[in-house]
């Protein structure tokens, strides 16, 4: 027994002290030279692997040895290397692209491996591939609109902007576009996303479990990467459609070291009108740049921008323009094989214009922000790889100034107040691998939000913007009883927060995991909006003396399960959120032109919870998803004294967005090599809504009465559609550079009648009050031509 102990401790001494090494590189497309995210590098005799970051690197350290070292990447031929590790090894890949591979089989059964392992939970991520197989309206391929067809994502309807994650609010979701903030991610009111389907490289939404390095929201993160540029050919990349069109360019400047991204897209359907002697427009346009350096091997730089507008008139008469404007000048640099970091210095602008002619004024308004930060990925072991930085965001905000158009106007001229507030933040993330079933990431974020002074401050009795009037039984706006200036540095508020992150995923077997996931989130900022869909005329405020910055808790559970070597896939979860400080507003709210907005809003609590399943089938001629969410979204106002109801009288009441089931199913068949078919089909229950109980007369006229204590007690009737298209690519391309293929879709197959809204009013024939139902689509043809060459 003696000597077995002495063995077994030598082997012990052996196993714990065999040298490890570090392998480390960068994976990239072998056609364009473009990095590729998410790639799996997998080594098989020792079950681990890794995955490429934001920028394409990788680091992995194991034990001294020979493997069998797999690269793959779902659509690219999978490389397989025999490795000898015997010191530190910098490897780069080269992946070719390969639609009909026979590897995509090991591709998947790698990914899924990984996948399940990984403590990352409620994540979805879309290819750019993906995204243009998705049928959408107009046949125009459209990142938000494919988002929705996610377990947990819902929107407000057709025609409406934004989109809403797990029963938050549309202001809940962290928009990023190379790193910089998108505060209006809508073209044509929420017809059209403005991220330009043939730029996008990368799009992964979290939803929950969110890592440590995203803060400033609560309810999701859509982090959009766009292409890099092709530095080894030039090449054009367009489409052709009914009512828009785009253009791509990229190429080297110097081959395999300098490239360049310029890609363009504008709808044209407001030319045609002035044939119908029609004067109004509608028409959007939107422009995407990169430049990509590539130094040495150490070394990149980018600069990365975007810049879009949408104009939409009336006879000249009334003008609405609004738009973003972002810029990123990021620097990479690999300070050794372990560790890696990002500088970035961002710029982002939301604009929102108007003009009256009639009545002689314009409105321009806006929030701008400066953003700097800087990201460590820190490969510490085989079994710790941290992640941590700092970010500091200045943002100046712009509620709105009216400017005299013309000299008859009689227009006043007036400034709302601009407000200013600073936002510095730090975090570290730990994946920390306990054993082979047992991994762990866990971390922190410090924010820290300043309100910094401003030229007039509103000062109330017993500093309480609203009041409440006992006599009539309704919250009311309270009247200054002064104001106070202050200096640009002063600090009005300061808010600090702690913000811990913590996920597990524990391993059943190698294709099955349970997770868990907890996170705290903090938002400073709000939308001021009080309509179910974010308008252009909605503006953006700070937490300050008088609004509490939001605070998030949310826990989530999940089972996850590869079947059959990855070809098909199951995710299951269920999530329960907690947030503190969410505003409403009183009745008879009006927040267009406030400059007292302070005394509109009450401060209330919400909630959500759920369950998710998505299963996905991710390998054959057949592809697709079944999603379907259970959930729901309430909010609660009390009142501040024991006199006082609060919103609907104190008790939980539906949020605008909730919905309560949800079915999303999309489909993609290769029916040959010349002919792909795919579908979306969306249920939905009804967005919630308030109906007249009632009416009386006055002098001869039907006036409906609403029920101030009935909020969104009522619901539209089932949302529902199916959409279908076909794409063509003549077998003629195949030894020609020139590459085209033809999409024809039907949006809304079967002319579903959807009601955007529900509106009473008095028919003027009958002289009585009558519920009108408002559609925006019925049956919507489209054909595309898309090209490249």
């Amino acid at each position: 027994m003696k000597k077995i102990c002495i063995l077994f401790f030598l082997l012990s001494i052996t196993a714990f002290s065999q040298e490890k090494f570090t392998v480390s590189g960068t994976v990239y497309d072998n056609s364009s030279n473009e990095t590729l995210i998410g790639v799996s590098i997998y080594f098989p005799e020792i079950n681990t692997g890794t995955t490429t970051n934001e920028y394409g690197f990788y680091s992995i350290t194991i034990p001294e040895g020979t493997y069998k070292m797999q690269i793959s990447y779902l659509g690219f031929t999978t490389i397989v290397e025999t490795i000898a590790l015997q010191e530190k090894i910098t490897k780069n890949f080269k992946l070719e692209e390969e639609s009909e591979s026979l590897d995509e089989i090991v591709i998947a059964a790698d990914i899924e491996k990984l996948n399940v392992k990984s403590p990352q939970m409620s994540v979805n991520k879309l290819t750019s591939a993906t995204i243009k197989q998705i049928p959408v309206v107009l046949g125009e391929a459209d990142i938000i609109k494919s988002i929705i067809l996610l377990p947990g994502v819902t929107s407000a309807g057709e025609g409406a902007s934004g989109f809403n994650v797990r029963g938050g609010a549309a202001d809940q979701n962290l928009i990023l576009l190379d790193e910089a903030i998108v505060f209006n991610s809508s073209h044509l009111f929420g017809f059209f996303s403005v991220f330009n389907p043939d730029v996008i490289k990368d799009v992964k939404l979290y939803k929950g479990g969110i890592p440590a390095k995203y803060g400033g929201r609560l309810s999701s993160v859509l982090d959009i990467y766009q292409k890099e540029g092709n530095s080894k050919d030039f090449n054009v990349t367009g489409g052709i459609g009914l009512i828009s069109s785009r253009l791509l360019i990229e190429g080297p400047i110097k081959e395999e070291k300098i490239s360049f991204l310029i890609g363009g897209r504008s709808s044209y359907a407001h030319l045609f009108l002035p044939l119908f002697d029609n004067d109004n427009k509608a028409y959007f346009y939107d422009l995407n740049t990169k430049i990509n350096y590539r130094i040495d091997d150490r070394n990149s730089v980018f600069f990365s921008g975007y810049f879009g507008e949408d104009v939409f008139g009336i006879q000249n008469s009334f003008i609405n323009t609004y738009g973003n404007q972002v810029a990123n000048l990021r620097w990479n640099h690999l300070f050794s094989d372990k560790l890696f970091s990002n500088l970035s210095l961002i710029y982002s602008d939301y604009f929102y214009g108007l003009t009256l002619d009639f009545v002689g004024f314009e409105w321009d308004s806006g929030i701008t922000n400066y953003n700097l930060k800087y990201d460590f990925n820190h490969y510490v072991s085989d079994k710790i790889k941290l992640s941590y930085g700092i970010n500091n965001i200045y943002t100046k905000f712009n509620p709105g100034e009216i400017i005299p158009s013309r000299d008859d106007s009689g227009i006043v001229a007036e400034k709302l107040i601009d407000k200013y507030a600073n936002e510095f933040a730090a975090y570290i993330d730990a994946e920390h691998k306990i054993n082979d079933k047992l991994t762990l990431q866990y971390g922190a974020r410090f924010s820290n939000f300043t309100r910094l002074g401003q030229d007039e401050l509103n000062i109330y009795e017993d500093g309480n913007p609203v009041i409440y009037n006992e006599e009539f039984k309704k919250y009311e706006s309270a009247e200054a009883i002064g104001v106070e200036s202050f200096k640009r540095s002063d600090a009005i508020a300061t808010f600090s927060n702690f913000e811990p992150r913590f996920s597990l995923s524990y391993v059943l077997n190698d294709d099955a995991s349970v997770k868990m996931s907890y996170n705290r989130m903090v938002q400073y900022l709000h939308l001021l909006s009080n309509t179910a869909s974010p308008t252009p005329l909605d503006i953006w405020t700070p937490s300050g003396k008088y609004v509490q910055p939001q605070l998030l808790d949310q826990y989530a559970v999940g089972y996850f399960k590869s079947i059959k070597d990855g070809d098909y896939s199951l995710e299951t979860e269920v999530f329960y959120k907690d947030i503190q400080n969410r505003i409403d507003y009183i009745n008879g709210a009006n927040l267009v032109a406030n400059n007292e907005i302070e005394t509109v809003i009450l401060n209330g609590q919400a909630r959500a919870y759920g369950l998710e399943v998505l299963f996905k089938k991710n390998q054959g001629n057949f592809t697709g998803w079944f999603a379907y969410t259970f959930s729901r979204s309430e909010q609660q106002t009390l009142g501040r004294t024991a006199i006082e109801p609060g919103i609907n009288n104190g008790e939980w009441y539906s949020t605008p967005f909730d919905k309560t089931h949800d079915i999303s199913i999309n489909a993609s068949y290769k029916l040959s090599k010349k002919w792909t078919l795919n579908s979306n089909f969306l249920l939905q229950t009804g967005q919630p809504t308030n109906y007249p109980v009632g009416q009386y007369q006055v002098q001869g006229l039907n006036v409906p009465i609403y029920d101030d204590n009935r909020r969104n007690a009522d619901r539209l009737p089932a949302y529902h559609r199916l959409d279908i298209s076909a794409t063509l690519t003549p077998d003629k391309n195949k030894n020609r550079k020139w590459q085209g293929e033809w999409v024809f879709g039907i949006y809304n197959l079967y002319g579903r009648q959807n009601a955007a809204s529900i509106n009473f009013s008095r028919n003027s024939e009958t002289m009585r009050n009558e519920a009108v139902q408002t559609s925006i689509f019925g049956l919507v043809p489209s054909v595309t031509y898309n090209f490249n060459f």
